[in-house]
């Protein structure tokens, strides 16, 4: 069976191949071979706006696109239907569209962040939202051809977005109705099994940072125990471990050699092979090893060219080109062939590809962090021995004057974008010269993709090409005459915003980018009855008119008339130019052509025949021929050997018999720059059921929860693990009780289901715990020397657990099985974090979502992971008091508890007797009544656990004199602030109205500390000083450093703590005080109003926040 497959793979590599010699010599409408195609290449959110109701704001920079009336995702698959006579009017063959699969991040117009890639985005639907991203597709496929123009779809297999992916590790459900799109919150909800019921509460630096963990295991975790992402860090651009590493903060690195990952992806982009698409140009091909594409995907994808080629025009083979990134002024990559794009053109050595075994069985035993290496055991490595020195190849060359049968026994079956002629084509001479000293690299230079410019780079440069018409009309002149497939970057035919700098992020408007929309340009109605041949009004005739625009559609005429321009072997043996010239032949078959650029030349050895040059219609004969031309940028002669048709294009701009002829009518209306419009509409709320709280653990005997489904919903009902459903009403809320039978640690999982108008059914679940409230939450840690432990909390109200950097130093160690564990008890804590250190400048990454009693191991370096428990180890039995000793005013209520693990326990107050406790259940005795102020308590315990281990503790309670709030009179309220808070703001105002009591600016003013305590705590006051008369109804107080209350209702003379407000009594007595305006500094906010840094200035925010939306002074900014 293998060796059936390795033929038919071979097989397949020959018809992929030797096709062209298959093809018809003539240009038609039958054209099979790919070479025969011209390409136009778009973002084809950028292109033309064909339906405006379908427009979306990016949710990155959105006050630029407002503000300039371009919203990101603006043109669509309609537009380009609209202008596909334009594209054949210009005379191109085929279309190059950007990627169309789901994206999610806050700059994906581009296509290149997929989070699903099975199928076509929801904001490529039409806008009214009867038609899905994957019917306006299907059209723009179907449209294509009828006018026969071909479609090639861009592909990403090296990486997916940063936001999970549909499949492979599903972090959020995508809401696709069309309006919620521009709001992140409305559109992606997240997933709280994946992300953790907290990643709401995080700020976005932090959510980024834990969905990166969940794929590539950054914090220490094994999160993708499958391997479907590579956990690769630090890399080098020009060095193999590129393969393997993350190139862009929204670009996390796919596994490509995991066949689990590679055939997903396949599956997934087979559809569009099933849909009829002619090809794949695949992005950041120079990120994956040519090993890993011959092995994973060559082969797989020509399989499926082959079995749907009744799908594509003319049943051509199915054609794919690569993006394998060489920035370098020679063909070789910085002297390393399997780094540089013609190595790609090469089949891989068949011996390795023997060895490759991208098993899931054989990548489920590899435990991989992302530390630095990232390597597996084999594959990996595998894939970085392909560094034999590459063959060289006479395809793309002529023989002793003729063309000769190319040999593709050694071909991949691959072509690449022709990177180095790209970076070099500065000039046309700078080009050719590279040309002529690398082409034996490549298998066959004649199927090299080749563009000046593009949507990442132009020549040297990150901006478009900055030259004149002359200049693009040189270049031109050389890419559709001289080998390779010709491929021009949307709206260069008119000087599209020349030497502008292509990609600027979200860091000002699309428009004053080399991605601005083109629309306004080709505006008004355009009819091509055959590629090149026109008619047009408008704008759109404005754009044909354009000299560049008129130098394509005679080049393009030219190409396809001639075989031996379009596929033909080059050769400048016996051709002597002009000076500042260039000269070549080109063959195919029985095709001949002599071509002369920017001038005459001089050929000798010429096949007898009678050429005809298709510029001017002159003739020549003999073995030497001289023409003559004039010696402008741009010019071309083209001689055709035993051409019949005499002169082939009129005189233009710069190819021309004796002087340039211009086409009238270049103007245009003064609305190409024009903006657009949409509604900006709140996003309708998710057809969901809303649970709250929504899941998680609880300290008390039962918890209440209230049920809400949307209003737009049809039918709805939720399950109590247990017991029957319960049908929910649309818009009405219900509530129900668990915990009653449930004993501390035991779980109850409620299911819910919503269905909307158009009968999609959604689903979900959560589960409760309940707690012993008590309990103590254990880190045990296995390592040769005692750990530091740093732990904090997560969200918005998090808090330090173990003091300053570098935290505690762990206790112990207890020697189990032979190796030693260190301890440290987490008492009054649900969910904390954990870093563990060597106190010397060594840590580990974040360890996350810690819950229950956990076992790591340390290296005591950066290296720590989680660990089962040891086999011989028992948890020693403990009783926990809530609150644990401390202060308290007239008396006091305590909370004694068991731990479950023990056979007997007891407390005693003072010298009284013994109260014996049992196991995980909680007893409650109170202290106070017979005690003065300034008397103290001890209470004492004991625990044994099942070995007969016994442990004992004390904790000691104080009884301090009752503490009275003063209060003044007017508009106030106190607050209690947390022990660690050095400050508390007050941010206070009143919804109906919109009037705010504190100054309108985040994050409020400044309360005044009064001196006094209450229940341990600093009292601090808030007191309005301003002329309103009537009070706020909300009020939240914050310490301006990211931990705040929540909205809370306000009610004069109020005390309030972070939990809310209390029960606490006042009584009048001392002056007013007057509150202190924050003074204005430069600070930095999160999108939900958190602070979160302070700056000098906007831009060096960037040193000291991770990416995402942030606001200072009022306006949205991003950090990429």
């Amino acid at each position: 069976m293998r060796k059936f497959k390795k033929k038919l793979f071979a097989a397949m590599l020959l018809l992929l191949a030797s096709s062209n010699a298959m093809a018809t010599d003539n240009f038609t409408v039958n054209r099979t071979d790919f070479r025969d195609e011209s390409i136009y290449f778009m973002i084809t959110t950028r292109f033309y706006d064909g339906d405006p109701k379908n427009n979306v704001l990016c949710w990155d920079n959105q006050e630029a696109q407002m503000s300039t009336k371009d919203p990101c995702w603006r043109g669509d698959f309609q537009g380009v239907i609209d202008k596909l006579d334009y594209i054949k009017a210009l005379g191109f063959t085929a279309i190059w569209i950007t990627p169309v699969v789901q994206n999610a991040s806050g700059y994906d117009y581009h296509g290149y962040h997929a989070s699903d890639f099975s199928k076509v985005d929801c904001r490529y639907q039409s806008g009214d939202g009867k038609k899905s991203g994957d019917v306006m597709f299907q059209e723009l496929i179907d449209k294509a051809h009828e006018k026969g123009i071909k479609i090639i779809l861009d592909i990403v297999l090296n990486h997916s977005g940063n936001f999970g992916e549909e499949k492979l590790c599903k972090e959020f459900d995508r809401d696709t109705r069309l309006r919620n799109q521009a709001d992140i919150n409305a559109c992606m909800i997240p997933n709280p099994e994946t992300l953790g019921s907290d990643y709401p509460s995080l700020l976005p630096a932090a959510q980024y940072q834990r969905r990166l963990a969940l794929m590539k295991n950054t914090d220490g975790q094994n999160h993708d125990p499958h391997n479907y992402w590579h956990h690769f860090g630090n890399f080098n651009w020009d060095e193999p471990n590129r393969w393997w590493a993350q190139i862009a903060g929204d670009c996390v690195d796919l596994n490509t050699e995991n066949n689990t990952v590679a055939e997903y992806l396949i599956n997934c982009y087979g559809n569009f092979i099933k849909m009829g698409v002619d090809g794949f140009r695949i992005d950041t091909s120079g990120h994956i090893s040519r090993l890993t594409f011959c092995k994973q995907f060559i082969p797989q994808f020509a399989a499926l060219g082959k079995q749907y080629e009744n799908k594509r025009l003319n049943k051509a083979p199915f054609f794919m080109y690569g993006e394998v990134c060489s920035r370098y002024s020679g063909v070789q990559y910085r002297g390393q062939d399997n780094l540089s794009p013609y190595y790609y053109t090469w089949q891989a050595p068949q011996n390795l590809i023997d060895q490759f075994d991208g098993s899931q069985s054989y990548w489920d035993t590899q435990e991989i962090y992302d530390r630095g290496t990232g390597y597996d055991d084999k594959l990996m490595p595998l894939c970085e021995k392909d560094k034999a020195n590459s063959p060289e190849s006479n395809n793309t060359f002529m023989l002793n004057g003729a063309w000769h049968e190319p040999d593709y026994s050694q071909s991949s079956g691959f072509n690449v974008i022709d990177f180095p002629l790209h970076y070099n084509f500065g000039n046309a001479a700078t080009a050719y010269r590279l040309a002529k000293s690398g082409d034996m690299k490549y298998n066959d230079a004649t199927y090299n993709v080749v563009y000046v410019d593009s949507h990442d780079y132009g020549p040297g440069s990150g901006s478009r090409f900055g030259g004149s018409d002359a200049q693009w009309a040189e270049n031109l002149s050389l890419m559709f005459t001289f080998r390779g497939i010709p491929c021009l970057y949307y709206g260069s035919e008119v000087g599209f915003r020349r030497d502008v700098v292509i990609d600027r992020g979200p860091n000002g408007p699309l428009s004053e980018t080399g991605r601005a929309y083109f629309g306004g340009y080709i505006t008004g109605d355009v009819e091509a009855s055959d590629f090149g041949d026109y008619k047009a009004t408008g704008n759109v005739a404005a754009s044909l008119n354009h000299d560049v625009a008129q130098h394509l559609i005679r080049l393009n005429k030219i190409r396809q008339a001639v075989p031996a321009l379009r596929k033909g072997q080059w050769t400048d043996d016996g051709c002597t130019p002009a000076k500042g010239g260039i000269a070549f032949k080109r063959a195919y078959k029985d095709s001949y052509a002599l071509v002369a650029l920017n001038g005459g030349a001089t050929f000798t050895d010429c096949p007898a025949g009678t050429y005809t040059d298709l510029v001017t219609g002159k003739t020549y004969t003999g073995s030497t021929i001289t023409v003559d031309a004039p010696n402008n940028q741009g010019q071309v002669r083209v001689l055709v050997k035993d051409w019949t048709g005499g002169k082939l294009i009129d005189d233009g701009a710069f190819i021309y018999e004796t002087a340039a002829q211009h086409k009238g009518d270049q103007t245009y209306d003064g609305k190409e720059e024009a903006g657009t419009t949409w509604v900006d509409e709140a996003p309708l709320p998710p057809v969901s059921v809303s649970l709250s709280p929504a899941g998680g653990n609880f300290r008390t005997n039962t918890v209440t929860v209230t049920a809400e489904v949307s209003e737009d919903a049809t039918s709805a009902w939720y399950q109590i693990e247990g017991q029957d459903k319960v049908d929910l009403t649309p818009g009405k809320s219900v509530t129900f009780t668990i915990g009653e039978d449930m004993n501390f640690k035991d779980t109850k999982t409620v299911t819910w289901s919503v269905t909307n108008s158009e009968g999609k059914e959604k689903t979900g679940k959560v589960t409760y715990t309940k707690v012993d409230p008590n309990a103590s939450i254990v880190v045990m840690v296995k390592a040769d020397k005692a750990p530091y432990i740093h732990a904090w909390t997560p969200g918005v109200g998090g808090k330090n657990l173990t003091g300053a950097w570098p935290g505690k130093v762990m206790k112990g160690p207890e020697e189990i099985d032979g190796a030693k564990y260190w301890t440290y008890d987490f008492d009054n804590v649900e969910s904390f974090n954990v870093i563990l250190n060597n106190g010397s400048g060594d840590q580990s990454g974040d360890i996350t979502g810690i819950t229950s009693d956990t076992y790591l191991e340390y290296d005591g370096g950066k290296s720590a992971k989680k660990i089962s428990a040891p086999a011989n180890s028992t948890a020693a039995a403990k009783v926990a008091f809530s609150p644990n000793g401390g202060e308290f005013e007239k008396s006091i209520t305590v909370t004694a508890t068991l731990s479950s693990n023990a056979k007997s326990g007891w407390y005693k107050i003072g010298d009284g007797a013994q109260v014996n406790l049992t196991p995980g259940k909680a007893a409650t005795f109170t202290l106070g009544a017979d005690m003065m102020e300034g008397e103290s308590k001890t209470v004492t315990w004991s625990a044994t656990n099942a070995d007969g281990t016994t442990k004992t503790g004390s904790s000691t309670f104080n009884k301090i004199k009752e503490v009275v709030i003063p209060t003044p009179t007017g508009i106030f309220a106190y607050f209690l602030a947390p022990s660690d808070w050095s400050q508390v703001d007050c941010w206070a105002w009143t919804d109906s109205e919109k009037v705010n009591f504190t100054g309108g600016k985040w994050p409020g003013v400044a309360c005044v500390k009064t001196g006094v305590k209450k229940n341990g705590l600093d009292v601090w006051m808030w007191k309005y000083d301003g002329d309103l008369t009537t009070a706020p109804t909300m009020i939240i107080f914050n310490n301006g450093g990211g931990q705040q209350t929540k909205d809370l209702k306000f009610e004069n003379g109020a005390v309030y703590n972070l939990a809310g407000k209390t029960n606490e009594s006042v009584s009048t007595g001392i002056n007013q005080v007057g509150s202190k305006k924050v003074p204005a500094k430069l600070k930095i906010y999160s999108i939900n109003g958190v602070k979160v840094a302070e700056v000098n200035k906007v831009s060096d925010a960037e040193y000291v926040l991770a990416p995402g939306m942030y606001i200072c002074n009022g306006k949205k900014f991003v950090i990429k």
